[in-house]
């Protein structure tokens, strides 16, 4: 048979019934038609391979489908319960041969439902004592309000919802076929018995008063003549499967039909048509289809897969917890209970198979745990890469608006990247940490978490979600860094302290975030040099306690994340006492391996060309890279680029001489002076000059500058451009420079 391709534009990743629904034609087409047929996503449509041509494909749905039992007993509005349902009646009392697997689902639920009905019925009787026309108003409310009348209905509901509790079960242990996968998908049972529900259909099947399988028989026999021997279509079937199929505007869609969470747009309601209200329209197979596509996606217990015992989680394809971040109109106010939902896009021909497999696979792990939020699964699916297929995801957020039922919503596409990026192994240093932050900024017990905290958690959030979705980008991951310092700058204020400090990270972050930039190699300088360090490279007495206050060292953090120039200041300052309280005569700030400060950086700084700020704000969140793992495997740099290979001023280099941290190799120590730091603090570069020259002549060292000054505000930056260590050969060079006579460090 020749395959023909089919553009189904009626069929799009948004809303989410539009994208359900081309999952069921490609469901329904592959098992009761053409078991060879593939579907895939093709930019906002979606694809369908089949033996069927256009009118073939139109001929099956209106003369051939058979649709799926869609039964859900445990439900009061399935209409089992009532006489003469609108929903279920005309389906019981059909003949047609396409509709037996209907009644046969209807019977199934029936067989199983004779005490339950008996308790609904009491529970009815009850009730409508109080509708008597043999009684007063007054006599009903004091009815009503009786403490016997009250007494007997309570025992009424106890015994049905008890009754209901046991069928489930019942239910799930005898049911088998299609009504059996439509259970699968509406509910699962924990170990206990206890159902759980996935947001995906609602509370078993139904969404408040709505329940989806009865409407769906309804909608059936507005398509269908149930009573018709052949279950022939009715007037507007036609037209209504046309736009279904193939998009165009549906002339005859119904008003006032019952939409559900699928259909934001079309559901009615407040401000949704030229008045204050209006009624909710709907395309009866639209309807259809999207539950028919909805079966795919069953669910199961997630203490399968590491969830703790207790958990109320249900695990279903690629459903996750709430997160109000990773799309443009982000809010905390979106993070629903009943969480989010990422439908998968690929862009190659796939079997009804296939797509089964991949959604019984979509339950994630991030290292040896289940996913639970959308930052997890964002993660999951990045490390991925497009080795399972799926070339982004649809996601959906099922949130309560308008204080009313809730909503699919779309929440923004999030892109698969096309390879797999080792940095982005990166972001597991912050799997234990990251859970623990968000606890402590989204405090539902206490409610005192500060709007900083809150805000800033917020933007790591969404900085991480970036990084995902472009890991080749420096930019990126240097906005991940900003956002961990900017954590750390509200706990110095005392704010989501419990959660700790950002955790070690792994060297890779450096190469990760390395722009090229002159800010970035002086941040990373900075950040990982210590006072000292053993013979196979570990730091001794990093700097990092001088920004986050560590256990009986409190006093040492002198870094407020205010400025970068008081910062960095501060901190040579600091290192001057510490130094003097050791009993040494040296600023105590060695340069990590491959991680010195270039002379090109040091005169960019001195020169006021670098922005202070941001490096000493990415240098905070860099001084938690592990300094024993960067020992072992230190990363390389981009190096200044050949215009970028300047001197700095002679007279901040004879400052630089004048504050080394170890001595000149033939034992003579130039013994740094406090009052130097102090007085280019102040403003007083001349002084500063002065003071260096003594202790330079005092080594030995006879440089050409003999005098000097600069602008007040420049000699705070000379200042704190010692903070930025040097290694022995920059030394070397700038005593060349000056004293080319001089013994050599």
């Amino acid at each position: 048979m020749t395959p023909h391709v089919h553009d189904l534009a009626g069929c799009a990743p948004a809303p989410l019934a539009h994208y359900l629904k081309a999952l069921g034609i490609l469901r329904l087409v592959s098992e009761q038609v053409d078991p060879t047929a593939r579907g895939w996503w093709d930019g906002e449509r979606f694809r369908l391979l089949t033996s069927l041509d256009r009118e073939g494909l139109e001929r099956f749905f209106l003369e051939a489908y058979q649709p799926t039992p869609l039964a859900s007993p445990w439900n009061k509005g399935s209409g089992y319960f009532y006489a003469g349902d609108p929903g279920l009646s005309p389906v019981e009392a059909s003949t047609a041969n396409r509709f037996k697997l209907l009644r046969e689902g209807i019977n199934a639920g029936r067989s199983l439902l004779g005490a339950l009905e008996t308790a609904d019925q009491d529970v009815r009787a009850i009730k409508n004592e109080t509708k008597s026309n043999l009684l007063t108003p007054a006599e009903k409310q004091a009815l009503k309000a009786s403490d016997e009348y009250k007494k007997r209905l309570a025992e009424a509901e106890r015994k049905f919802k008890k009754l209901k509790t046991e069928l489930i079960p019942i239910i799930r242990l005898e049911w088998r076929g299609a009504h059996r996968e439509w259970m699968d998908a509406a509910m699962v049972l924990l170990d206990d018995g206890t159902p759980k529900f996935p947001a995906l259909l609602g509370t078993g099947g139904n969404d408040g008063r709505l329940d989806f399988t009865n409407n769906f028989f309804q909608r059936l026999n507005e398509i269908f003549y149930l009573d018709d021997q052949d279950g022939k279509q009715r007037l507007f079937a036609k037209a209504w499967l046309s736009d279904a199929l193939w998009g165009g505007g549906c002339l005859h869609c119904q008003a006032g039909s019952a939409v559900g969470q699928y259909l934001p747009g079309m559901a009615g309601g407040a401000n949704s048509g030229n008045g204050p209200d209006d009624n909710s329209l709907l395309n009866p197979f639209d309807f259809i289809l999207m539950l028919e596509g909805a079966m795919l996606f069953s669910a199961s217990a997630t203490r399968r897969l590491g969830v703790p015992h207790g958990s109320s989680r249900v695990a279903a394809p690629f459903a996750v917890g709430g997160q109000g971040a990773g799309y443009a109109s982000a809010a905390d106010s979106d993070e629903s209970a009943r969480g989010e939902q990422w439908m998968p896009l690929w862009g190659h021909p796939m079997l009804l198979g296939e797509l089964k497999h991949l959604l019984a696979e979509g339950r994630a792990q991030v290292g040896a745990r289940a996913v639970k939020e959308p930052l997890d699964l964002a993660r999951a699916v990045a490390r991925l890469g497009v080795a399972r297929g799926i070339n982004a995801f649809q996601r959906y957020g099922y949130i309560e608006r308008n204080g009313q039922a809730n909503l699919a919503v779309p929440l923004g596409r999030f892109v698969v990247p096309e390879q797999t990026v080792p940095q982005i192994a990166c972001l597991d240093d912050l799997d234990v940490w990251l859970p623990r932050l968000r606890l402590q900024a989204r405090d539902t017990k206490t409610h005192k978490a500060s709007h900083r905290l809150k805000a800033s958690e917020h933007r790591l959030a969404e900085a991480i979600f970036a990084v995902l979705q472009h890991p080749n980008e420096a930019a990126r991951w240097q906005a991940v860094l900003l956002a961990l310092a900017g954590v750390e700058a509200v706990m110095v204020s005392g704010s989501g302290v419990k959660a700790g400090p950002i955790p070690k990270l792994r060297p890779e972050w450096v190469p990760a975030g390395d722009d090229g930039s002159p800010e970035y190699r002086l941040a990373v300088s900075l950040a990982l040099q210590a006072a000292n360090f053993k013979r196979d490279k570990t730091p001794i007495n990093p700097v990092r306690k001088h920004w986050i206050a560590i256990k009986n060292q409190e006093t040492a953090a002198v870094m407020s994340g205010r400025s970068g120039l008081d910062d960095a200041i501060a901190l040579v300052e600091r290192r001057l006492i510490e130094a003097t309280q050791n009993g040494m005569r040296s600023l105590s700030m060695k340069a990590a391996p491959r991680a010195a400060s270039s002379l090109a950086d040091l005169a960019a700084l001195a020169s006021g060309e670098i922005d202070l700020d941001r490096t000493l704000s990415l240098a905070r969140a860099l001084m938690a890279v592990d300094g024993r793992a960067w020992a072992m495997r230190p990363q390389l740099f981009k190096p200044p680029a050949k215009n970028e290979r300047l001197w700095p001023d002679d007279a901040w280099l004879v400052i630089r001489l004048a504050m080394l941290p170890w001595p000149l190799p033939d034992g003579r120590e130039i013994k740094a002076d406090p009052a130097i730091i102090r007085r280019l603090a102040s403003g007083d570069a001349a002084t500063a000059l002065e003071l260096a020259l003594r202790r330079l002549r005092a080594a030995g060292i006879r440089p050409a500058v003999r005098t000097g000054a600069a602008l007040p505000q420049v000699a705070r930056l000379w200042a704190a451009a010692l903070a930025f260590p040097i290694n022995r050969t920059t030394a070397e060079f700038m005593l060349r420079r000056l004293d080319p006579n001089s013994t050599q460090p």
